[in-house]
């Protein structure tokens, strides 16, 4: 049932090259991108082509691919030297999505097991991990759609879909089994500044996938919990602390703050590979601010006034407290603190 609202693929491997759609033209124009260096993989990932913790990673690890077939075809002997610091572009490319450093310590640590050409075992493991994220994605969706009751509203931040992961999504993962359930009245998308990601990506990937979405500008969510019109925030994130804490696209924090005081409850929808247990708590995650031209510019025209300044984080920490439930692939915790935490991941 659920694959009739699942049609979008963002991360292909085909023709022996890495495709991505260009996220930042939609929705107004579908392109898919070629990249055949390792370089070019970086900067995507960098200039967010690709965005979202699930397929940041998979797009990391084809990048590796690519990287260890150059470096193979260099220079058979010492490829793997090379190959290193090919990993270390890749992992500089986005500091706080933990699924970019986790998957490429996969592919390292199965590079230096091998003998001979690499590129056969590694181009395996990309396109099991991919294959693995998309698996987990659909398990995910049964365990948050278990939580949600009958004639629910949703609202969600940011995009957490198949164009952020392998393909199905994290929250949207959920929304999709929610809705293909009969579970849901109505779906509701913050837009998302500065890069509209729900506007222009999340509410683009659900028309595709027929199910009926109304945008509402981010500071809205308040006034549209206070309506009564949404049960449950529901939202992805780039990294989760040993405690609970939370790391996703700025503006989260703002709506768990919210959802709490109208009663709305606060669900985390990520695969087990975002927790990261290394972490001690959101205080210690890295915070990603990007370029402040972001804000001040839109679509190439400037919008504040000349001589503005402006901050732009790309991310924020929701404590732990303002969630009522973290759903990986594991499993479901409910009130997450660091031992619940540890018990799911064992």
């Amino acid at each position: 049932m659920c694959n009739s609202h699942d049609h979008v693929r963002a991360v292909l491997w085909a023709d022996d090259v890495l495709q991505l759609i260009d996220q930042r033209l939609l929705p107004l124009r579908e392109e898919m991108l070629r990249l055949e260096s390792s370089a070019a993989v970086a900067k995507a990932i960098r200039n967010m082509v690709v965005r979202g913790a699930p397929a940041i990673g998979i797009t990391a690890a084809y990048g590796a691919v690519i990287a260890a077939r150059q470096r193979y075809g260099e220079d058979a002997d010492q490829w793997l030297e090379n190959f290193k610091a090919d990993l270390e572009q890749l992992r500089e490319a986005r500091p706080t999505a933990v699924n970019l450093g986790w998957a490429l310590d996969r592919m390292a640590a199965c590079a230096r097991e091998l003998e001979g050409d690499p590129v056969p075992a590694l181009l395996a493991l990309a396109n099991s991990i991919r294959e693995d994220d998309i698996a987990a994605n659909r398990r995910m969706g049964e365990l948050g759609s278990a939580l949600i009751s009958s004639g629910s509203g949703v609202l969600t931040h940011c995009n957490t879909g198949s164009l952020a992961t392998g393909g199905y999504g994290t929250a949207l993962g959920v929304i999709r089994s929610a809705w293909s359930e009969n579970k849901l009245v109505s779906v509701y998308a913050d837009e998302t500044r500065p890069w509209l990601q729900g506007a222009r990506l999340t509410a683009w990937e659900l028309v595709q996938d027929d199910i009926p979405v109304t945008l509402l500008v981010d500071g809205a969510a308040a006034h549209l919990m206070k309506q009564g019109k949404v049960q449950w925030l529901i939202v992805g994130s780039d990294r989760i602390a040993a405690n609970g804490d939370v790391a996703n696209k700025i503006g989260t924090y703002a709506a768990a703050v919210a959802a709490r005081y109208h009663g709305v409850k606060v669900m985390v929808v990520a695969p087990s590979s975002t927790v990261d247990m290394q972490t001690a708590s959101g205080a210690d995650i890295p915070i990603e601010t990007r370029p402040g031209n972001e804000v001040l510019l839109l679509g190439g025209q400037r919008l504040a006034a000349a001589g503005a300044a402006a901050w732009n984080p790309a991310f924020d920490v929701t404590p732990a407290a303002l969630v009522d439930a973290i759903v990986t692939e594991r499993g479901v915790v409910e009130q997450p603190d660091r031992a619940k935490m540890a018990a799911m991941m064992g």
